[in-house]
């Protein structure tokens, strides 16, 4: 067995790709990748999304969907665990649901990182334009070389830049909500205002923002040779997530009530703190969205090398070729007028909502019932059907509203 230092190499059995990864990631990494993953321009976009309807029905979407959330990703972690070569979700939608869940599956993937890429490109435009004065598209042209590198050196250095710049981000946010705190205008009594009818537009913005389950595969690569920290690395990253998902549109709110709330709501947040608190909560957000891009382009590039067999994904010309299919098309659409930030996460987390509460419970499935071995780890009673059909149900409804509302039949909520 290599050790953690070794080379990557790559083999085919049965058809799949067997890759052993360059280096391991350390449990702070994993936690990272899950963190910097979710927090990305969702958290910029509720305090705005969640407008009408106040800060206690997003609270409590927030706890509903981190749970639900969580508990599908450890369906994944399991299906992982059981499977000996490393598949990305599609994979595993192929090996054990078939091929008809393989493409839903790929067609998650694609429009949740386009639609989450797009966004990072606008909302990285207006930010650097509103810290620097520059143009929104210099804006997103300067966001996006750091972004692509990393994305071309692979997992390794997206662990550890995931690992820095979410400490950073920690130590920012802390600052700023502490500054709202001790702000003399901070009204708690603003998180009160609005009106529950236009709750449930809310939850597909909140589904966004827990976007971390397609990176599930990518970090059991990483915890190939520790296998038993991938559950507990998603649990902590998942529980960090909900306590920045849910400081940062308190502390907006707080500051700005429901009615003067920006898009891009870290804008809002600084301008009402003062000149440093406006360069750190924008940095913050940029910091957001680096990480996020990280997560989920990597995602979706590893993805795309699995789904049409392109053999190792550390192929330098290849790598190359498909991260540039991964970047330049959300660059393009971010700047076509076609669509717009919160948008752009909306409908990303409406589609990849229903794909990813129903396959995550078939791959599962199939993975006990046809799996390479037994996991030390397995999901335990999370498993229950009753479970699993409200997770289903509570996606599914949330679809139908969706398509109602864009046909008018229903209050959109902004």
């Amino acid at each position: 067995m290599p050790s953690d230092n070794t080379s990557a190499s790559s083999l085919f059995t049965a058809g799949e790709r067997v890759t052993v990864p360059a280096n391991s990631l350390s449990f702070l990494e994993g936690v990272a990748m899950i963190v910097g993953t979710n927090i990305g321009a969702g958290v910029l976009s509720i305090a705005y999304a969640s407008r009408k309807a106040g800060f206690m029905p997003l609270l409590f979407w927030l706890v509903l969907v981190g749970v639900l959330t969580t508990i599908t990703m450890l369906y994944v972690a399991e299906s992982t665990l059981r499977t000996r070569t490393h598949l990305q979700l599609s994979g595993l939608a192929k090996r054990y649901v078939g091929n008809v869940g393989a493409w839903l599956m790929f067609m998650s993937v694609c429009i949740n990182s386009v639609g989450a890429l797009t966004a990072y490109m606008t909302g990285s435009g207006k930010l650097l334009q509103s810290l620097l004065g520059i143009s929104p598209t210099l804006g997103s042209l300067l966001f996006f070389v750091p972004a692509a590198g990393v994305l071309y050196l692979g997992l390794k250095a997206i662990g550890r830049g995931e690992k820095f710049i979410s400490i950073g981000m920690v130590v920012m946010l802390s600052a700023l909500v502490a500054a709202t705190l001790l702000k003399d205008s901070a009204q708690m009594s603003y998180l009160l205002d609005g009106d529950w009818h236009f709750m449930v537009p809310v939850f597909n913005v909140v589904v966004f923002c827990f976007s971390a389950q397609y990176i599930v595969p990518e970090m059991a690569r990483g915890f190939a040779y520790k296998p038993e920290q991938l559950p507990k690395a998603i649990i902590v990253g998942m529980v960090v997530t909900f306590a920045l998902l849910a400081l940062v549109p308190m502390s907006v709110i707080a500051l700005n009530g429901t009615d003067n709330i920006s898009d891009v709501a870290t804008i809002s947040w600084g301008q009402a703190l003062g000149q440093w608190a406006f360069f750190s909560a924008n940095i913050f957000a940029l910091c957001a969205m680096l990480t996020s891009y990280w997560g989920l382009g990597g995602s979706f590039l590893t993805n795309i090398f699995d789904k049409f067999r392109l053999g190792n994904d550390e192929q330098p010309l290849r790598r190359f070729g498909v991260l540039l299919l991964v970047v330049i098309p959300p660059f393009m659409l971010a700047y076509s007028g076609l669509v717009s930030f919160v948008n752009a996460l909306y409908f990303a987390g409406v589609f990849s909502g229903v794909i990813l509460s129903i396959m995550p419970i078939l791959i599962l499935r199939g993975a006990r019932q046809h799996g390479d071995q037994i996991p030390r780890w397995q999901c335990g009673w999370i498993t229950h059907p009753l479970l699993q059909i409200s997770i289903v149900l509570v996606y599914l409804a949330s679809a139908v509203y969706a398509v109602a509302s864009l046909l008018g039949y229903l209050p959109s909520g902004w």
